[in-house]
């Protein structure tokens, strides 16, 4: 039998160059790396290498033509490594994450190719060249720079040896907590134990059960955060005790998915390169390049808040207390009781239960005529199911995106349900970015992780859900519509502290009124969602808002302290840095703990965000103040989607994104709106 072709080695034939997953082995993914690798490096090589000075078209046009064959194999594979990986991902990762980190230091610490990037920044001014091509030479120099490119040979040696291991550890610290995550999955045996849950929840348990291969009895899969969805419903306290203990002991139980050692070694490591970089901390290092610019501004941010947030959290906790002590055993609020209580308060003081809202939020109802429905009339963009394109695992929906016109615009895949080969959380990737330079068309992936009903049983979200699938489709939408010419400006490639800011836009038409009417439909008796509940829904806004903000705030100053340590820094035991850092922070309350614990924080040990997650509530400050805009100015139009599209999304990351929003807005974002919604005014 001949050998199949290796389908990176060239452009997807296939509409908008979806990648052919129906072609793609496992097999492929290695030589392909390898490959692309090879390929890369010559093309930089013939920038360096000619005796021509340098332009803009033979380095910086060059730059970005380069290292296709790379970018197409790396798109598809952390893609499946992160949503559908298997024992020859895992391998392949950890065998391949230090060759890529050796890569990626073989351009950004050439020498000969810093010269010539520098050359054209110190000239840009005769070079006449438009506004993004100026902005191109700028980014390449800033982040060549602060990459190394300036330091001595020796100092690069050394830089070249951290970087290497850090993209080892941070790959391990992920295949860790996946791996321990699904060990620590709750099995149930009684389905009395489920007291509480509603039908679709416990089917959706019994099938994450059957595909593990449990002839009997109920699995409940823990989720990224150290809550999950099902504390808020179970009405025993053992049960419930027994999902937040297996959330928290993740990473932490020694053995060989213990991450303890690895949160010290990485930081150590961060801290050191950080030093070597010039920086005090890793965290003045990642910030120098965000629109934060400094660990102060940020500190000064999340300090100003952390105390009022706590001081709503110990009102809401007395009102729990309150009502544990009424009850026929009276016993402390303890955190696996916090979301319980929370939701029988609410519905007492809002007359709104949640769970009664999930016959309301089926699943593909909320997708067509609520997500989609938003965009179309905000951007007057349609979707259409294409069941002839392949993904990546049958579980997946390829949809086309197309103008009002039936002009195209891209793809959108969507990855929905959890499964043991899939990390926590909820994210977007790109698979092909657009750009103009190469031609490139856009697809983009949403992936969530709702439990899996069993067949013939209807997927029923709960609120939190719908909101995290607004905020995804939000990332999906800033990746559809960014139109740039140059690759390096593709999609969401924006400042960290701003991507998450057209996202949380998103959400809020989650419950606007026309959006809500539209998808919030009984799934079995086809009534609207009652006005009362839509009513109470939105006057119960910043309820729990002491508790939601404080969680939050509390992760992202954890992982501001592991990155504000100075290199040399004598820290051994990552339990009582975690406790000296959130009583610090005045966030100390174990009835409220971090939305996140350093050994499960994969944003910050392995997902990209380390020293940012703040970036939530900084990119929340636009947010809000973008939602006043919306609203002052009629929401759901599409004279103000097109503004918001034309002026923020559209323009991805080809000018600097402030100003893109100044640009928008008329003036710099206000925090008011914020402090408003979360309860944090006086």
């Amino acid at each position: 039998m001949p050998e199949t072709p290796n389908p990176f080695l060239a452009p997807s034939t296939l509409p908008y160059q979806l990648p052919p997953f129906a072609a793609i082995r496992d097999e492929h993914f290695g030589p392909a790396f390898e490959r692309g690798m090879t390929e890369h490096l010559a093309e930089i090589e013939a920038i360096v290498g000619t005796a021509d000075a340098p332009t803009f078209e033979n380095t910086m046009l060059a730059l970005e033509r380069s290292g296709q064959t790379l970018q197409r194999v790396s798109h598809v594979f952390f893609n499946k490594s992160s949503a559908d990986s298997n024992p020859a991902t895992i391998a392949l990762e950890e065998r391949i994450a230090p060759l890529l980190s050796n890569h990626s230091d073989a351009i950004r610490l050439n020498p000969a190719l810093y010269a010539r990037i520098t050359a054209l920044r110190d000239q840009l001014d005769e070079l006449g060249l438009d506004d993004e091509s100026r902005y191109l030479v700028e980014r390449y120099h800033t982040e060549f720079t602060l990459a190394g490119a300036g330091l001595s040979e020796a100092d690069k040696e050394e830089l070249r040896s951290l970087n290497s291991a850090l993209s080892t550890l941070t790959t391990r610290f992920e295949q860790n907590l996946l791996a321990d995550t699904n060990d620590l999955a709750v099995v149930i045996d009684d389905v009395a134990d489920l007291d509480g849950l509603s039908d679709g929840e416990v089917s959706a348990a019994a099938e994450a059960a059957r595909a593990r291969g449990m002839e009997n009895g109920y699995l409940l899969s823990l989720v990224l955060p150290t809550g999950h969805p099902a504390l808020a419903s179970l009405r025993r306290r053992d049960v419930r005790e027994r999902i937040m203990r297996a959330s928290r002991a993740r990473g932490i139980r020694g053995g060989e998915h213990d991450n303890c050692g690895l949160v010290l070694e990485i930081t150590r490591l961060r801290a050191k390169r950080a030093q070597l970089l010039g920086f005090d901390s890793h965290a003045a290092f990642v910030t120098a390049d965000e629109t934060a610019k400094t660990p102060e501004n940020v500190a000064a941010m999340l300090e100003s808040l952390a105390p009022a947030a706590a001081r709503n959290a110990r009102a809401e906790q007395a009102d729990l207390q309150a009502l544990a002590d009424a009850g026929d055993e009276s016993y402390d609020v303890e955190s696996w009781d916090w979301a319980f209580l929370t939701e029988q308060v609410r519905s007492e003081r809002f007359a709104i239960d949640t769970a009664a809202m999930r016959p309301y939020f089926e699943a593909d109802r909320v997708l067509v005529d609520g997500i989609f429905f938003a965009a179309g009339r905000l951007y007057g963009v349609q979707f259409v199911e294409r069941p002839d394109l392949v993904a990546y695992h049958p579980d997946v929906r390829v949809f086309e995106v197309t103008e009002a016109d039936g002009s195209p615009i891209g793809l959108y895949l969507l990855d929905l349900y959890t499964r043991d080969s899939k990390r926590g959380g909820a994210w977007m990737n790109p698979l092909i970015a657009q750009n103009t330079l190469l031609g490139q068309p856009t697809v983009v992936v949403n992936n969530l992780n709702v439990p899996k009903p069993a067949p013939g049983q209807p997927t029923l979200l709960s609120f939190d859900e719908v909101k995290t699938f607004f905020h995804e489709f939000g990332h999906a939408l800033h990746g559809l519509f960014a139109r740039v010419r140059y690759p390096r400006f593709a999609g969401t490639n924006v400042y960290r502290d701003f991507v998450e800011f057209p996202s949380q836009v998103n959400e809020m038409w989650m419950l606007w009124p026309e959006v809500l009417a539209s998808y919030a439909v009984h799934h079995e008796t086809g009534e609207r969602m009652p006005q009362d509940l839509v009513d109470s829904i939105r006057r119960s806004s910043s309820f729990n808002e002491g508790f939601l903000t404080s969680e939050y705030l509390a992760a992202a100053m954890l992982d501001q302290a592991w990155h504000r340590l100075p290199a040399g820094a004598a820290v051994d035991d990552v339990a009582v840095f975690e406790r000296d850092a959130l009583t610090a922070a005045g966030l100390d309350n174990p009835a409220v703990p971090s939305r996140y614990s350093s050994t499960y924080f994969a944003h910050t040990f392995s997902g990209g965000y380390d020293a940012g997650y703040y970036s939530y509530i900084w990119s929340e400050v636009l947010d809000a103040d973008a939602v006043e805009w919306f609203t002052e100015n009629g929401g759901l139009t599409r004279e103000n989607g097109d503004r918001f599209r034309a002026l923020v999304l559209g323009v991805g990351g080809s000018k600097d994104p402030l100003e893109a929003y100044r640009e928008f807005r008329g003036r710099d974002a206000r925090i008011e709106p914020l402090l408003v919604r979360r309860g944090l005014t006086t």
